[in-house]
């Protein structure tokens, strides 16, 4: 009799596999846990970094928490708050929806989750390595959620080998914190490395954020733009052409306040200011579009 050979994979097998979709490196989840801490409607966020995000990654927010159901619920594959029907995937405001974001990041490292409403007396800890739940507990913790990843990969030492310097990683950190902190103005962010003090941006306006993070001097270099249509709402600030720079940086396209890459936006932009700036010259954009 001939064996089978079509098997179904163990689950940490399977939650490894995702992960790598999820995760490529630090910024990536650093990406999926600020985002979270943004739906759960945290007006403060605080990311501490260790090693680039290599051996610890913490984001601490004052929004909603969670009960203890739901703080163990969201590290299964396919747990999801943001939707309950394939209808609700044409009218989503938040930023995940997936529910692949904890159990990928749970199954390639060491977390631990401090979390409490507001109505709770207690809070809940929970521990998970590998993806395996080691505990469970109640815990005095603070309104809101407070999410370590510890070790990075540390049970698939061969995609960890893969990782950068501790400064590369970093500023893949830095980038990804700031296009959530360009159109979410609202939000104070702070960023912690290595017991350092490296960004604190305090909630205020559009051009407030950008001079927090490009700094002051941008501000006399960009004008402001705004068109309404039946359909769609631009706004935004882009750069004299006076400004344009050499590199292509400071280049923001927002689409419902997520950032996005299109070269087909890109293109219309250079083509608006190929007889305005010199060759090999780049301009300057923060564009959003709202549906």
């Amino acid at each position: 009799m001939l064996k089978n050979k079509i098997i179904l994979l163990p689950d940490h097998v399977a939650n490894q596999i995702a992960a790598g979709e999820v995760v490529q490196r630090p910024a990536s989840v650093v990406k999926e846990l600020l985002e979270n801490a943004i739906d759960a409607g945290g007006k403060q966020l605080k990311l501490i970094i260790k090693d680039g995000g290599k051996t610890l990654i913490q984001v601490i927010d004052n929004g909603d928490g969670m009960n203890p159901f739901d703080a163990r619920m969201c590290f299964e594959r396919h747990a999801t708050s943001k939707l309950s029907s394939s209808d609700d995937l044409f009218t989503l405001t938040t930023k995940g929806f997936r529910g692949e974001a904890l159990a990928s990041i749970a199954a390639i490292a060491q977390v631990e989750l401090k979390t409490k409403q507001q109505e709770d007396l207690v809070g809940q800890q929970i521990i998970i390595e590998g993806g395996k739940l080691k505990s469970q507990l109640d815990c005095q913790t603070p309104t809101g959620t407070n999410i370590l990843v510890k070790n990075l990969f540390y049970n698939i030492p061969a995609r960890r080998n893969f990782l950068k310097t501790d400064q590369i990683e970093q500023k893949h950190v830095i980038d990804e914190l700031e296009r959530l902190a360009i159109p979410h103005n609202d939000v104070h962010f702070i960023l912690q490395s290595n017991g350092n003090d490296l960004l604190n941006l305090p909630a205020g306006n559009l051009m407030q954020r950008i001079k927090s993070i490009i700094g002051s001097y941008i501000q006399k270099e960009l004008v402001p733009i705004g068109e309404d249509t039946s359909f769609i709402k631009i706004s935004g600030y882009v750069s004299l052409p006076s400004s344009a720079v050499k590199s292509k940086k400071e280049q923001y396209f927002f689409v419902n306040n997520r950032f996005v890459r299109n070269p087909f936006l890109n293109h219309a932009i250079y083509e608006a200011y190929k007889e305005l700036i010199s060759y090999q010259s780049h301009p300057r954009y923060f564009i959003f579009f709202r549906a």
